[in-house]
């Protein structure tokens, strides 16, 4: 084996930085962003978007007494393909502790491949959703709310005062073998008024297709 001499390695460690830095960078079309913090109010609360049905919400029109619960999708993950079958399930869970339900679609930069209205009016006919789905255009409220990633989960309080955020739980393939149900959790402890913990954890998935 041949040893690497002192001027080799003078040469070999800048190159080995530079790699291990560009790690950390965003990547084309994707837009770093600060996550909403854990008390933050939530944005836009009166935007208006379009949701599968052709109606105009805002999340203020969403919520419900407990609170709201946002989840940015999309049609073209295959992470949110793992985790769609907890979906309803969710959502179920959500309106019986008095909590709303919509999933937003940040990716504008696909809206012609796969991310469209038309899309998102298929997928949700074909998935059953049983919670509003509607258009994020231009990604202006994942942008606001910091979001990265589908799906990526911000759960707000009856005050709309963000009380969670992050993953579903900790097993996108197998609903059977999830052993930390975060979202689940958090929504129960928010309609029963106790603490949230964990109140953060790490979001999953695709990254965001931001708009050109």
């Amino acid at each position: 084996m041949r040893v690497m001499t002192k001027k080799r390695l003078w040469y070999v460690i800048p190159i080995i930085l530079g790699m291990s830095l560009l790690a950390f960078l965003p990547i084309k079309g994707e837009k770093a962003s600060d996550e909403l913090e854990i008390g933050a109010k939530i944005p836009f609360a009166d935007l208006k978007v379009e949701e599968v049905s052709g109606q105009m919400l805002t999340l203020k029109e969403v919520a419900r007494e407990k609170g709201l619960l946002v989840n940015f999708s999309c049609n073209t993950c295959p992470w949110v393909a793992r985790w769609e079958d907890r979906y309803n399930p969710i959502a179920k869970l959500a309106k019986e502790n008095k909590i709303g339900m919509i999933a937003l679609n940040p990716n504008s930069g696909y809206r012609n491949r796969g991310e469209s209205m038309k899309d998102m009016q298929e997928r949700a006919r074909k998935s059953n959703y049983q919670f509003y789905y509607a258009l994020d255009k231009d990604s202006r409220l994942a942008q606001a709310f910091g979001a990265t990633h589908t799906p990526h989960i911000f759960l707000f309080d009856g005050d709309l005062k963000l009380v969670y955020r992050g993953a579903i739980d900790d097993n996108a393939s197998s609903a059977k073998n999830v052993e930390q149900p975060y979202l689940k959790n958090a929504i129960k402890a928010l309609g029963a008024g106790v603490e949230i913990n964990p109140k953060t954890t790490k979001s999953l998935g695709c990254t965001i297709k931001w708009p050109a």
